[in-house]
């Protein structure tokens, strides 16, 4: 969490996308176990819910999502869940500013933690903080829940007026992940800002080849991976020095030859589109 310090009204939540030798964040996005969000009177499901995402915001085994933490019989050796500190952070920072709002963001695991954030802002009805939530951006962020909770929260940020845009890059695997089909019934929902290999954006209500593995796409994946390899070297003479990428990351490139689309999900190339696919980037005081 942080604060322009040339605008002292923005504060920015960002949640850390997953590291790829750490285990429990690959245990975290392999958990597809379903989880029924219900209101905080236990009666109302908001259906299905990824529960990896959940229990690594903060979900407490057997409670639930309470609107209020107990206090732990230790509460020195408690480690703080993710959800509720953030939120006490936030009313402490925005109760000093009485102008200030916040956003936010997050890359792949971070932002499935980001959506679901504002998710459980909604199901306890923090109006006054949902208030103060210009917008959640996400950048290669996975499914999160299935199509009833995507109405749900389609409902909930479009009565408290909360902007959500979803970015999606190429041929990028991990956001087309968990499948949407009749077997897992997950689905995206909101904006969807795509973006292609040569970083033309347009809006969609669904990227392109939704689960990846269309066969109509294999030669095409291929095709774009070989571009990605050789724009990694062009493109700092096409674009400007500021461009030039690191040797892991073309060794990255030339792996994403083999599986096509990994490579696609890295937050390079999504730090890019924010700086050169501009057409469709929104900015705060839109």
């Amino acid at each position: 969490m942080f604060q322009d310090t040339l605008d002292p009204n923005l504060i920015v939540v960002a949640f850390r996308g997953i590291s790829p030798f750490n285990a429990k964040d690959w245990m975290t996005d392999f958990d597809i176990s379903w989880y029924e969000l219900k209101d905080e009177n236990n009666s109302k499901t908001i259906d299905r819910i990824h529960g990896g995402f959940m229990k690594a915001l903060g979900l407490e085994k057997i409670k639930g999502w309470p609107k209020e933490l107990e206090p732990p019989p230790n509460a020195t050796k408690e480690h703080p869940f993710a959800f509720y500190k953030i939120r006490e952070m936030l009313k402490d920072i925005l109760e000093k500013n009485s102008n200030a709002k916040f956003i936010v963001t997050g890359h792949s695991l971070g932002g499935a933690l980001a959506i679901l954030f504002a998710g459980v802002l909604g199901l306890h009805e923090e109006t006054w903080l949902l208030k103060r939530l210009e917008g959640v951006y996400t950048f290669g962020q996975p499914r999160v829940g299935d199509e009833r909770f995507g109405r749900y929260m389609m409902k909930m940020m479009e009565d408290q007026d909360v902007r959500y845009f979803r970015y999606v890059y190429g041929n990028d695997i991990v956001l087309r992940l968990p499948f949407d089909d009749k077997s897992l019934f997950f689905k995206h929902f909101g904006t969807t800002l795509y973006f292609n290999s040569f970083y033309d954006d347009k809006v969609m209500e669904e990227e392109p080849n939704k689960n990846y593995f269309s066969i109509v796409w294999t030669i095409p994946k291929y095709i774009n991976a070989f571009w990605e390899v050789t724009r990694s070297f062009i493109l700092p003479y096409w674009k400007g020095k500021e461009y030039k990428e690191s040797h892991v990351e073309r060794l990255f490139r030339i792996v994403g030859m083999i599986i096509p689309g990994l490579a696609a999900h890295g937050p390079k190339d999504y730090v890019d589109v924010t700086r050169l696919g501009t057409q469709l980037v929104p900015t705060i005081n839109e």
